[in-house]
């Protein structure tokens, strides 16, 4: 691509466009072209043009998940002509200001938001439900000029005040338009090279400017640590489904912005699948959902009870590569605002909650999260935009993490954000997270040596993904897996059964439930080998006698280790319900108590075992070597 000519610059008024640049690259890529609406995924048209999706977030209702549906379209922009302009010349194209802008308020009150977030943590989390779970709520307001206008002023003040944004754009086709500054890439394709990158945990720069202490104080912050693991196992459960090799993790890094900071991971895989349907299959962040994704969708349609829109949607920009392979980029729709024919705005912001969230810094967080895109919109009132931001580097880039440079002067003026991501101190702090990790995902993946040869195995999913994650471990030392939904599976001659985690009552009546308890109750009773894992562990136990109980404080996205069959093991815990045992005698059956509580973490008899952790989440150090140690004791 070349410079366009200044008188050119902009599209014409009646022309569809899309006005993006890319990380802090030079120059604005400008496409333009025909609008064409699309029912799925797979209907993108990939012919010649590079095509620009926008996936709205009802889109989800491809892969079965629950949604309060708007029938928004999921509208492509087919590019006929696409240009890069440098970003000066094109700011001296857009408008010099914004329009005016009137407030009037976020929809969910501040005490309405907090309401939610304490019923969140009380009847979902504390119920079962899932670890975490996103719910939003959007600042509303009107403004004095045409969409177009309104985007293309939007977009000149962001280019001029945002930092550290994956993408920033304008878009105007047919009706939609909107304009923000995506922190987050949801996923490239590139010569089969699947990168994700969840983000989460999220540091509130001060009114006087991000500091060491507060940067320090946010990396050692419980909550915000468990956040972004919680993400990161999540986005491993897609990238184990759609890359035969698995996703190795990249990181972690930070991405100062200029209000807020996040820590984040990359996720790098290999594909051979269609760019669209490895779309398909990821939809929608788990940053923007929760965990597990199929139950947080059910959980943000029964509780928002409104549609998103676009919100937690994607942008994905498809683009021919070398050997006519599709390649895609696709930012999530955070951080974005929109405007309708008649001047309506809304600008959506939504916070991860999890079991030791509290209402107010959630509440905090939305206001955060909305402030850039509010103050680049005008809505400059304390309410709505929140605190003024922070000073910036002009060579600030995206990340900071090991390599860091000396720590910022503390005389002077106040350290710009990149500054303060570069610290020594707050570098180590930050790559220390590693050191709790699973190597196995954090390395090249290649196959270990092969305790399981020959073996073959069905892992039974119970609408949590981790079996994906389960089954890739399996694989790796040498078993062959298959992985089958609860609804489908039929028992057939496989050597091992591995029932696995997922959300809700083990005790409950859902049909869920019921399959799970008849599965293994038939294999229990043939004698044949079973490994039952988290949710199926708990309905082990209760057809082997135990009692369940709730969790006063669940273990979600928790590390612990105890002594398992032959040794330690730090493993992740995902759990509400614990199966509990008291100290007596159980015939035929090896009970393993967490110590000093009658907490039943593992069981054992014959040609059973069952394990309350998650041997395949990243927060299991140990989970590969006790899975290799103790299935050959089950099959042999």
């Amino acid at each position: 691509m070349s410079p366009d000519q200044p008188a050119a610059v902009l599209p014409a008024p009646d022309q569809p466009f899309a006005l993006i640049r890319r990380g802090d690259s030079a120059v604005v890529e400008v496409l333009t072209g025909e609008v064409r609406d699309v029912e799925t995924t797979a209907q993108i048209p990939l012919d010649f043009s590079p095509v620009l999706a926008i996936l709205p977030f009802r889109q989800i209702v491809e892969r079965g998940f629950d949604v309060v549906d708007d029938n928004a379209p999921l509208r492509c922009l087919i590019a006929k002509d696409r240009r890069a302009v440098p970003v000066q010349e094109l700011l001296a194209a857009l408008p010099a200001s914004v329009p005016a802008f009137q407030a009037e308020g976020f929809d969910l009150s501040d005490d309405e938001y907090a309401a939610q977030v304490k019923d969140v943590i009380v009847e979902e989390i504390g119920r079962g439900e899932g670890a975490n779970f996103v719910l939003h709520r959007s600042f509303a307001g009107r403004v004095a000029s045409d969409p177009r206008t309104a985007v293309l002023a939007w977009l000149a003040a962001l280019l001029r005040g945002e930092q550290g944004a994956y993408w920033t754009y304008a878009v105007f086709a047919d009706g939609l338009a909107f304009a923000g500054a995506s922190p987050e890439r949801h996923l490239t394709v590139k010569s089969g090279v699947v990168t994700m990158n969840p983000i989460s945990g999220t540091y509130r720069h001060p009114a006087e400017g991000p500091t060491v202490p507060g940067m320090l104080a946010f990396l050692t912050d419980a909550k915000e640590v468990d956040e972004l693991f919680m993400v990161v196992d999540e986005e491993l459960k897609l990238m184990s489904a759609i890359c035969p090799a698995g996703g190795r993790m990249i990181g972690p890094y930070l991405k100062p912005m200029s209000r807020v900071t996040h820590t984040e991971y990359l996720l790098e895989g290999l594909t051979e699948a269609d760019p669209r349907e490895v779309l398909r299959q990821t939809m929608f962040a788990p940053t923007v959902t929760g965990a597990p994704m199929q139950n947080a969708c059910s959980v943000i349609a029964r509780r928002e009870r409104r549609p998103r829109g676009y919100y937690a949607g994607v942008m994905a920009l498809f683009e021919s590569g070398p050997g006519g392979v599709w390649d895609v980029d696709a930012p999530i729709l955070i951080r974005t605002a929109y405007v309708d024919s008649a001047g309506r705005v809304a600008v959506p912001a939504g916070a991860t909650l999890v079991r030791h969230s509290d209402p107010a810094s959630e509440v905090a967080e939305t206001r955060t999260k909305a402030a850039g895109v509010l103050a680049a919109i005008g809505a400059s009132s304390p309410d709505a935009a929140g605190p003024p931001p922070s000073p910036v580097s002009p060579s600030s880039r995206g990340r900071s993490g090991a390599g860091a440079g000396p720590s910022p002067d503390a005389a002077g003026p106040p350290p710009s954000p990149s500054a303060v991501a570069a610290d020594r101190q707050v570098a180590a702090t930050l790559m220390y997270r590693n050191e709790r990790l699973a190597e196995f995902w954090l390395r090249p993946q290649v196959s270990a040596a092969s305790p399981l040869a020959g073996l073959t195995a069905v892992v039974v999913d119970a609408e949590d993904h981790f079996s994906q994650m389960l089954a890739h471990l399996l694989r790796r030392l040498g078993a062959r897996v298959r992985v089958e939904s609860w609804a489908d599976y039929r028992p057939g001659g496989e050597d091992l059964v591995i029932p696995g985690p997922g959300p809700g009552d083990p005790s409950g009546g859902e049909p869920r439930i019921e399959t799970l308890r008849r599965v293994i109750g038939q294999r229990l009773e043939a004698g044949k080998p079973l490994l039952a894992v988290c949710l199926s562990h708990q309905i082990l136990a209760r057809l082997a006698g135990l009692e369940l109980r709730q969790l006063t404080r669940p273990h979600q996205g928790e590390q612990l280790t105890d002594e398992l069959f032959g040794g330690p093991a730090t493993l992740g815990y995902y759990n509400t319900f614990t199966a509990v045992a008291p100290l007596e005698p159980r015939p035929g059956l090896t009970v393993v108590r967490r110590r000093g509580t009658d907490e039943a973490i593992a069981l054992r008899g014959g040609r059973f075992a069952s394990l309350q952790g998650h041997p395949e989440s990243a927060l299991s150090p140990d989970g590969m070597a006790l899975l290799a140690r103790l299935i050959p004791t089950l099959t042999g």
